[in-house]
């Protein structure tokens, strides 16, 4: 498509879980419902439309053994972009991915600057690793790297211990979460167990990555506070092979991490029917795959999400949640044309017919 030319998608448009369109005009790379007045060059897309996806935990520029170069990186941005994943949110990365705001054919993300982690309680080379006496000055310092973001590693393994253990003493996150918030950034936490939630939650804390260690007498406090998860199953999925990975070793842990991965979808169950915000995220960088989002939809709903609860926690919900828009009048033209309706089978979203982003098909 030229710079002048005019999208239109029709059949159906899911502006919202309960608002349906028949179809959308694209003009100057935004969302228009009227037909533009003397369009001369129309492409035509037929189908079922959604907002670009959202994978809220995400690492782009993120591998196996810490920071990746542009090419690699580049290739997890394409990875995510070819799934429908349109919007990221970095949770945690030690590369600099700036230069990707400068693509207009790479997803757009938001920042969360790199993890902050205990001294060695964390994947080596993933985070900054410090003593609580410096985690503030650390927050604060990510806080004006990121786009209003910043990431904790609230537990790991204790190798003293044999088992997870919380990270942070309580002082130290109050102190932190504070500041993050004086600087007007929201902050998350890597979170496996449940020593360190309540902490986390009663400082302020606005997400909770993970969430596995959540428990039905917490389950009121995050819905009071309106605390976020973003349960990432497909990567909680791995933890049985973690778990005989480790067993020689640390058998405490071991079973530990066996329990959470089997109570699972309860965990996610009970977190939504109480009221809890959930969201889409993969955990993709690092040992999982990129351009996992579809699965990780499947996933709520086998959890016992709601089809449309679990869509709109990739789309409408989310994109919401993060302050950016959805197929709104005059909104950057981000969108995924599907088949078939993705409200009645979610396994649609695997198979994207057109990927559209910044107003051009680019899958």
């Amino acid at each position: 498509m030229s710079d002048g030319a005019v999208l239109h998608v029709k059949g159906r448009v899911l502006v919202g879980p309960d608002e349906v369109r028949d179809e959308v005009w694209v003009v100057g790379g935004r969302i228009c419902y009227d037909r533009p007045a003397g369009a001369r060059e129309v492409t035509s897309v037929t189908g079922w439309a959604l907002p670009g996806l959202v994978d809220a935990h995400c690492h782009v520029g993120l591998g196996t053994r810490g920071p990746v170069d542009a090419d690699a990186a580049e290739k997890q941005a394409l990875t995510d972009r070819e799934a429908g994943t349109l919007l990221v949110r970095d949770a945690g990365s030690p590369s600099d991915t700036r230069w990707i705001d400068d693509r207009e054919d790479l997803p757009r993300i938001i920042r969360a600057g790199r993890h902050i982690a205990r001294t060695r309680r964390y994947i080596r080379d993933f985070a900054h690793e410090i003593e609580p006496d410096e985690l503030v000055a650390y927050v604060a310092q990510e806080a004006m790297r990121g786009d209003g973001w910043v990431k904790l590693v609230g537990d790991w393994i204790d190798r003293d211990l044999g088992d997870l253990a919380a990270c942070w003493p309580r002082e130290a996150v109050a102190g932190a979460i504070a500041e993050a918030h004086r600087l007007g950034a929201r902050v998350t936490a890597h979170c496996f167990a449940t020593s360190s939630l309540r902490d986390l939650v009663e400082a302020g804390i606005d997400c909770i990555e993970h969430a596995t260690g959540l428990t039905e007498d917490l389950i009121p406090l995050f819905a009071e506070r309106g605390v976020a998860i973003v349960p990432t199953l497909v990567n909680i999925a791995t933890f049985p092979q973690l778990a005989a990975g480790g067993e020689s070793k640390y058998p405490r842990w071991s079973a530990h991490m066996r329990r959470l991965h089997e109570r699972r979808y309860d965990t996610v169950r009970g977190a939504h029917d109480a009221g809890i915000p959930v969201y889409v995220g993969t955990d993709a960088g690092g040992s999982l795959a990129h351009g996992l989002v579809a699965a990780e939809v499947a996933e709520l709903v086998a959890a016992g999400i709601p089809p449309v609860d679990a869509l709109s926690a990739t789309t409408w919900g989310a994109r919401a949640w993060l302050g950016r828009p959805g197929l709104a009048e005059g909104a950057p033209a981000d969108l995924v044309v599907y088949e078939a309706d993705p409200r009645a089978d979610v396994r649609v979203l695997a198979a994207p017919r057109r990927v559209v982003l910044r107003g051009r098909i680019v899958g």
